[in-house]
């Protein structure tokens, strides 16, 4: 397949089959359809990307290979299309079309509205944004890295989208065009910067991915020093550029031999597919990372604290499943209390779920109500695992 109009016409036409099939447009905003359609993916897609050939991320350029290029642009709606790397690792992408979609209905844009995006990247959410917003409305955008910067603004302008494109720290927001009816962030956070509240008209909503599970939409108060809200979402985002890297599980192990080895005859699916327990756990054990794979013999999963303690929990072909867990924390013990807690407290779904940022700086998750629910402190960054 050659890299010519009717070819990408054809990748389009599958992605959006694909969106389609999988029921991934949002049914409250066809705005969203209607500003992909006009604003194809590819048309901010770099000329290279970089596709992980399960030992280490490759470089695919659209002049060497047009055809793998226009496939990992248009894959499938939950598959994002990586664009930088720094250090080896993925730091920006054209994030999957399904969840690009999804925040975008949570933002909830109406035309003439002003809008705050932190993290142009390719710039293409920002034209979206834009399309929504229209002639009367406005788009700032702000990017940390000056080469991502250049080029989203030159392919913006390109396009014909009404977007501003400055070169900041988005965590500072951007206050020369404050305040905004919306702020909607492209990358991860720990915590909710506290300009973000101060730039946003009361009664404007904040829509950001919180760490490596989940996306809120905040409303700030009517006194513009707090905002509160739902969880809106399940999506991974890339952290924000100054997060520190985060130990991974074979440097945290370090070759070392368990100090303890037990069966287990908890039945391991649920770990692996069940997002309403992977987000009581995120919420319990907020330093603990995991992640899980499946094989022919079962579930297997590790886990460490990014400092001292590591666990592997290993399937059998004998149909046995074992946990073998190093220094001073048993992890997998700590997992295990946290999911009989979970389960103990009725097994609370994870959109009954929100966040709070209090006027005094104070911001917690919590459940059912943010009164008298249940409640977990915002603290500590938790990073995302790695191999």
């Amino acid at each position: 397949m050659s890299d010519d109009p009717d070819d990408l016409v054809e990748h389009r036409r599958r992605s959006t089959a694909a969106m389609d099939d999988s029921g991934a447009w949002p049914k409250d905003s066809p705005w969203v359809r209607a500003a992909m359609d006009a604003l194809p993916r590819d048309v901010f897609a770099p000329d290279r990307l970089w596709d992980w050939d399960g030992h280490a991320w490759t470089p695919i350029d659209r002049t060497v290979d047009p055809d793998r290029w226009a496939r990992l642009v248009h894959a499938g709606p939950y598959d994002a299309a990586v664009t930088e790397l720094v250090d080896d690792r993925p730091s920006s992408s054209l994030s999957c079309t399904s969840i690009v979609a999804d925040m975008l209905d949570s933002v909830d844009v109406e035309p003439g509205h002003r809008i705050l995006e932190l993290g142009t990247g390719t710039g293409w959410n920002a034209a979206l944004l834009a399309h929504r917003a229209g002639p009367t409305g406005h788009v700032t955008s702000v990017e940390a890295d000056p080469t991502l910067a250049t080029t989203a603004a030159a392919t913006l302008a390109r396009t014909g989208a009404r977007v501003d494109v400055e070169l900041g720290d988005g965590t500072l927001g951007w206050a020369p065009t404050a305040p905004y009816d919306r702020i909607v962030a492209t990358y991860a956070v720990e915590r909710v910067p506290r300009a973000w509240i101060e730039q946003t008209t009361p009664g404007g909503d904040i829509v950001f991915p919180w760490t490596r599970l989940g996306y809120f939409a905040l409303t700030v108060a009517k006194d513009g020093r707090s905002a509160t809200g739902w969880l809106h979402g399940l999506a991974q985002f890339m952290n924000a550029r100054d997060t520190p890297a985060t130990p991974t599980h074979r440097q945290v192990r370090a070759d070392r031999d368990p100090d303890h080895e037990h069966l287990l005859s908890r039945d391991l699916r649920p770990l692996h597919k069940n997002a309403h327990l992977l987000w009581a756990l995120r919420l319990a054990l907020p330093d603990v990372l995991f992640d899980t794979s499946v094989d022919a013999d079962g579930v297997n999963a590790r886990l460490h604290d990014g400092t001292e303690s590591w666990a592997t929990v290993s399937a059998l072909p004998d149909g046995r499943t074992i946990a073998s867990q190093g220094g001073p924390r048993r992890l997998v013990d700590e997992l295990e209390a946290a999911w009989d807690a979970w389960i103990a407290a009725g097994a609370v779904g994870l959109y009954d779920h929100g966040m709070t940022v209090a006027p005094d700086g104070e911001q917690f998750v919590w459940a059912g109500d943010p009164d008298t629910g249940p409640r977990w402190p915002v603290s500590a960054p938790a990073g995302s695992m790695t191999e």
